[in-house]
């Protein structure tokens, strides 16, 4: 027996083509499980629509059956934002195309299926550089990007994509399409309507295509590998670099010793780009539009200066792409190789950039003090404040022991960035995981203002229920494994 309503799936199937609908139970169960395998969801159909007319037509006929709807792209999501439970799965991966590139306006037409390395690299046929870069650019989509407003390593020049989107085309709760591909710059007309879409994870409307901005390509590129006896000196590294550099400083990334070594160990055809080891390090970009731009002089002499004023202790700038690209490429297997190492719960969380170093050393701290033999990885964009702050099980301790810590070590992590006026999601979203937790660590007046744009717009609830916001859904507080 089905769980959908009586006529949904027959009127739903003169949407779109008939192999485009996905029933099947093993050709719909791997849109229902996140990449990390925290969450199994349950949904009976995935539409893979190819265009927004089909979109909103699906979307109404859900809004007449009350038929709950989960917008999917790369499911490269971290939070459970993307996970259905119950109702149907739309997945964007056919709606795929790059409308326009209008190079003289510096800027492209999207559709949300669109796969970010696909716009990177038709910005780059242009001449022109789009600067988001994940870890996951391979797969994560321009739609994912949008509603999780996701951030990456060039935040710190480019900021976030919230400011790389300049209009959006979104399907509404009810079926209406939301038109606003507007490539201006400038538009004081009444409410900037796209921020409502941007960072809201599908659960206000379902972005089908974006103008997305463009930026001159860097033509020279000097990046820098740096180690340093403490996180604050890193810190102290990254106000000389920004007082210096301004804003050909286009990345600065800090990466502990531990995430290091499991990195070297752990990746293949790795080693320290560094003779001796150090507590903590610093990857550094600078970039320029301009040809044989001049920035080695200045790159070297800041990082003479903090190696005569003991800042860094060691430092070695790249003399070829491809050794950028082994800089960067330890950087980029963090994540990754996380996992051999046993249980990881992982954080997401920013803070002034002024307290990085003090949260680092208080909080690991606090972890090892809670759990003796745990493991601390914090890393991340600390041009931006953002850090991956990630616990890794003590060595021989039993995985799901580890995770069932998950949230009293949470709290602690998550107490010690509302000390600091931080947040507890600065780039992955908030989804089904920290939905609740943002009770303690948000503002009351602004959950309240969340809640009523939630009922403003969809009423019946039936857009990524239970994600963000609880409002009238039945879904349980996040468990690991759940």
């Amino acid at each position: 027996m089905s769980d959908l309503p009586a006529g949904f799936l027959e009127a739903a199937r003169t949407c779109l083509a008939e192999s485009d609908l996905l029933l099947d139970p093993e050709a719909v169960a791997p849109f229902l499980i996140e990449q990390r395998g925290l969450h199994r969801g349950t949904a009976e159909a995935v539409f893979q629509p190819r265009d927004t007319a089909a979109v909103a037509r699906l979307v109404a006929l859900a809004a007449q059956f009350k038929v709950p709807v989960v917008a999917l792209g790369g499911n490269t999501g971290l939070v459970g934002g993307g996970v259905a439970f119950g109702g149907i799965v739309l997945s964007l991966a056919k709606m795929n195309r790059i409308r326009i590139v209008d190079a003289a306006n510096a800027a492209l037409v999207a559709e949300a299926g669109a796969v970010l390395q696909n716009v990177q690299e038709a910005a780059d046929v242009a001449g022109l550089l789009f600067p988001l870069s994940l870890g996951s650019e391979g797969s994560c989509t321009i739609g994912g990007n949008i509603a999780t407003n996701a951030g990456g390593t060039g935040v710190l020049r480019y900021g976030n994509m919230r400011d790389l989107v300049l209009g959006v085309e979104a399907v509404l709760p009810d079926g209406q399409v939301f038109n606003g591909l507007s490539a201006l710059r400038k538009d004081n007309a009444g409410y900037d309507l796209k921020h409502l879409f941007i960072g809201s994870e599908g659960t206000l409307g379902i972005v089908t295509a974006a103008v997305l901005k463009l930026f001159p390509k860097p033509r020279t590129r000097l990046t820098a590998f740096v180690g340093a006896a403490s996180a604050a000196h890193i810190v102290d590294l990254f106000g000389r670099l920004r007082e210096k550099a301004g804003e050909r400083l286009s990345a600065f990334e800090i990466i502990p010793r531990f995430g290091l070594e499991i990195v070297l160990r752990h990746g293949a055809n790795t080693r320290d780009p560094l003779a001796q080891p150090h507590l903590s390090y610093a990857l550094v970009e600078l970039t320029s539009p301009e040809a044989d731009a001049p920035m080695e002089a200045l790159l070297e002499g800041v990082l003479g200066a903090a190696l005569e004023a003991e800042v860094i202790e060691d430092a070695v700038v790249a003399t070829s792409e491809a050794q950028s690209d082994t800089f960067w490429r330890l950087r980029e297997l963090l994540a990754e190789t996380q996992k051999f190492e046993g249980g990881s719960i992982k954080h997401d969380v920013s803070v002034p950039i002024s307290a990085i170093a003090e949260f680092i050393v208080e909080t690991s701290a606090a972890c090892v003090a809670a759990m003796p033999g745990i493991r601390v990885c914090a890393f991340g964009h600390i041009g931006d404040g953002n850090l991956h702050f990630n616990l890794t099980q003590p060595v021989g301790m039993e995985k799901q022991a580890f995770l069932g810590e998950w949230h009293r070590l949470n709290t602690i992590v998550h107490d010690a960035v509302k000390r600091r006026n931080g947040s507890i999601a600065a780039e992955h979203g908030v989804g089904l995981n920290k939905r609740d937790e943002l009770l303690a660590y948000k503002d009351p007046v602004a959950l309240a203002l969340m809640g009523r744009i939630k009922q403003a717009l969809d009423p019946q609830n039936i857009l990524n229920p239970g994600k963000v916001v609880r409002i009238g859904d039945s879904l349980p507080m996040f468990k690991p494994g759940y």
